[in-house]
């Protein structure tokens, strides 16, 4: 019992330290660790017009400069190389500008709810400063935690034209539970009340006098494009009397004007009473779709929304008639700079013009519900589509390609989910805590070099201040020595190497351009544009290639651009052109009896002569010193060193089989003309010869043959012999030996007899499974004749004519006398 205890405890133990060993690495890489590049990369490509350390460290996140004087001057490496490539070639340490991404969290206070004195914290860390070089990525992790009763402000905007006065009434008597329900969700809440209908202008109002003044028959008020009915406040019971007071009125045209209303309750942070730190919310209600930019024209109104606040001080649109409707990009624009969340409560038959709308509000929280026709629901519909906002976390942030920064989001949303890419998580209860993995990447430098960025939850104030710095320029650039000695006078001395004055080049600015830039210097000592200079194998002094020394004397680097050597050629059985030529530029220069192209076959055909003395047999090609067999016109397929060997190959029997055929009983295959073709003439004989032919003789030489001919099915026998001197000599049997003839009538009385005994055996067998069958069924009556009900004298359907019946209660003579 004991050792099962201490084997338990030691596992426990173990797993404990695995997952603190694994919690550091997690909170190491948050606090600062730097998620780095292990790829390989070429930095020594740097091209020559911006071979600076500058853009040495911004070519890629593994390139490191040597700042060394001596370096490029005494070694043949580049300046611009890996870190451990630097210090191997001889670069010192203190010397190697290398810089690193760092992070540095500022201020990481914990989660909290807030109270009446402090505020909550629903984002850690806080602010981060971080230092990042192009073509690097910095990755730390960011934790939300929905805090409760965070600051809620609701502000109802309604449309109030005729075909909503039902609703209306309806928003009215629910007003105070809307209010209640809210304040149950969290007990840190404003609302507010706004209303819309449409520009005052044809075509989208009837434009006659009377209409203008009341839109509808039963006494309206004039047409307005947005009216802040009531401003933000904790005074929720006023909602249902500011809702019951607004009065309905009419346009013409089934659009409404709903998009001037948002962008100016947006807009008026003064006005509609917007706090800093709260969740915005923006319920639209109607039941009709929306005038966008574009449809001011049709008014000939042209000047484009310009999202400004213009309301007076009863809290009118003063620019409806003067400025277009704004367009959803616009729209989108202020959204997301003010952190609204927008909930759509439109009518069923309007629902997919809306859905389109959210979809094209990207990084927005906004959600879609359908309204009932008198708004009957408008208080489980807010309800419902405020936790579907609020339980659904956006990570957002302020970067774009033109500061050169990226950021990229990964998360598990929910505990024992998978790391997926994605900056959504659903389902987020309050007091829920969900982490992203945030990754920062610096595509490309571009002029600014520090910038600020945040990172938050969409909708909400609350966000992560992101202090970057893009390390673009090395430090040594600043320490400038003029007229360097270094540089003959000419030039500038900065990070190891020379800036040259006008009209110089050269690393020690020692060539005189003549006019010509370095670049184009540079450009005489490649083979093209696409090669290296002096094909990465010299360097270029003036416009002319000095090639590297190898270490071995005997192997030279030559040519113009550096391009040829006399070691680079093919190699045959590891030998330099194969031991039999010389290697001149990559080609391989073969002595005589040579050819190919690393000298590997010879010219001569001695080692494919087979034993006949032909080259390959005659069924192949000397290529190389090697036969390649062939394949001949009838099919056979010839293979082995010399090509002697042929599996499909007829043998010499069947080659010889019609012409004895023929010349012997006239019978085969081939005819009179053919068979005078045939190379031998066959000798009858009794029987065949006994040759005395010695052991080592070959097959081919002479060999008996059996055939049976088709023409009687006797079989016949030959025999072919080859002498010394390849003399063809046929020997063929006289006699064939044909089988007996068949009997007949003995065959066909056997036949018959075997029919006829077939037909009584057949006949027997039906006799016995008859009979079989007669005995089962007379047993199976017998059977139930024994077990029959009635007798077997009676008819058991005869009844009687008379029936008797007894009276129950007569009791019979015996008891009347007693």
């Amino acid at each position: 019992m004991r050792q099962w205890v201490f084997i338990f405890l030691f596992i426990a133990i173990i797993s404990c330290s695995v997952f603190a060993a694994t919690w550091e690495e997690d909170e190491a890489t948050s606090d600062g660790e730097v998620l780095e590049s292990s790829t390989d990369f070429p930095c020594h490509s740097l091209s020559p017009e911006n071979y600076t350390c500058s853009a040495c460290i911004q070519f890629h996140d593994t390139c490191a400069w040597c700042a060394d004087w001596g370096f490029n001057n005494q070694t043949q490496f580049s300046r611009c190389d890996s870190r451990a490539n630097l210090l191997e070639n001889g670069c010192p340490q203190n010397e190697v500008v290398f810089p690193k991404t760092t992070i540095r969290n500022i201020e990481n206070e914990d989660l909290r709810d807030g109270d009446e004195n402090i505020e909550d914290i629903q984002i850690r860390p806080q602010e981060v400063d971080i230092q990042i070089r192009p073509k690097s990525r910095a990755r730390f992790f960011v934790t939300f935690r929905q805090a409760a009763n965070y600051p809620v402000d609701l502000y109802y905007l309604m449309d109030l034209s005729y075909s909503m006065k039902d609703d209306k009434e309806k928003l009215s008597q629910l007003g105070d539970l809307l209010a209640e329900r809210m304040k149950q969700i969290t007990r840190n809440f404003r609302l507010g009340f706004g209303s819309f209908i449409d520009k005052k202008v044809m075509p989208f109002v009837d434009p006659r006098k009377e209409k203008q003044v009341s839109p509808c028959s039963e006494g309206c008020a004039p047409t307005y494009g947005f009216r802040n009915q009531m401003g933000l406040t904790i005074d929720t019971n006023k909602f249902a009397k500011e809702v019951d007071k607004a009065l309905i009125s009419g346009n013409l045209d089934a659009p409404e004007g709903g998009f001037d209303a948002i962008m100016q309750a947006i807009s008026c942070n003064d006005s509609i009473g917007w706090r800093d730190r709260s969740r915005k919310m923006i319920v639209f209600s109607t039941d009709a779709g929306f005038h966008y930019a574009g449809d001011g024209r049709l008014a000939g109104i042209v000047t484009p929304n310009d999202g400004q606040c213009h309301l007076d001080r009863e809290g009118y649109y003063t620019k409806s008639i003067e400025q277009d409707y704004p367009s959803i990009a616009l729209l989108h624009q202020k959204i997301k700079e003010k952190k609204v969340n927008m909930i759509f409560a439109v009518t069923q038959n309007n629902r997919q013009l809306y859905d389109q709308l959210s979809n094209a509000l990207p990084d927005v929280s906004s959600s879609v519900g359908v309204l009932a026709n008198d708004s009957s629901n408008i208080v489980q519909l807010v309800e419902q589509e405020y936790e579907k906002i609020a339980e659904k976390i956006i990570m957002v942030d302020n970067a774009n390609s033109s500061m050169g920064l990226k950021l990229s989001y990964r998360s598990r949303c929910l505990v024992g989910e998978e790391l997926v890419d994605t900056n959504v998580c659903d389902g987020i209860k309050v007091n829920g805590q969900v982490g992203f993995e945030v990754t920062l990447e610096a595509t490309h430098c571009v002029k600014e070099r520090d910038f600020t960025l945040k990172i938050g939850p969409s909708g909400l104030d609350d966000s992560l201040r992101l202090n970057v710095h893009v390390i673009c320029d090395c430090d040594c650039e600043r320490e400038v020595v003029y007229n360097a000695p270094e540089c003959h006078g000419r030039g500038t001395l900065a990070c190891g190497i020379c800036q040259c004055a006008p009209g110089f080049v050269g690393k020690h600015c020692e060539c005189d351009s003549g006019g010509e830039t370095a670049f184009a210097l540079e450009s005489k000592c490649r083979k093209d544009n696409s090669s290296l200079i002096c094909s990465g194998r010299g360097t270029c002094e003036c416009g002319v290639c000095k090639c590297f020394q190898r270490t071995n004397p005997l192997e030279q680097v030559t040519g113009q651009f550096c391009e040829c050597d006399n070691f680079n050629c093919p190699r045959h059985d590891r030998k330099l052109c194969g031991g039999h030529g010389k290697c001149n530029c990559g080609v391989c220069e073969c002595e005589p009896g040579y050819t190919g192209r690393a000298c590997e076959c010879p010219t001569s055909t001695d080692s494919c002569l087979s034993k006949n003395g032909k080259i390959c047999n005659g069924h192949g090609d000397c290529i190389c010193g090697k036969c390649h067999c062939h394949t001949d016109e009838d099919g056979s397929r010839y293979s082995g060193p010399f090509c002697d060997i042929c599996p499909t190959c007829p043998s010499k029997c069947v080659e010889y089989k019609p012409c004895v055929m023929c010349q012997q009983w006239g019978t085969g295959i081939y005819n009179e003309s053919k068979c005078a073709e045939c190379p031998f003439d066959v000798i009858p004989v009794k029987e065949l010869p006994v040759l005395n032919i010695s052991e080592n003789a070959e097959d081919e030489t002479w060999k008996e043959c059996q055939f049976v001919d088709p023409s009687d099915d006797c079989t016949f026998y030959f025999l072919y012999y080859y002498d010394g001197r390849n003399n063809l000599t046929v020997w063929v049997k006289e006699d064939k030996d044909c089988p007996a003839p068949l009997p007949v009538l003995v065959i066909v009385l056997i036949v018959i007899a075997g029919i006829v005994i077939l037909g009584l055996l057949l006949l027997c067998l039906w006799k016995i499974l008859t009979m079989i069958y007669d005995r089962r069924e007379y047993a199976k009556f017998e059977k139930e004749r024994l077990n029959a009900r009635w007798e077997a004298n009676e008819n058991p359907i005869y009844k009687q004519a008379t029936t008797t019946f007894k009276n129950p209660v007569y009791a019979g003579e015996a008891a009347k006398n007693k």
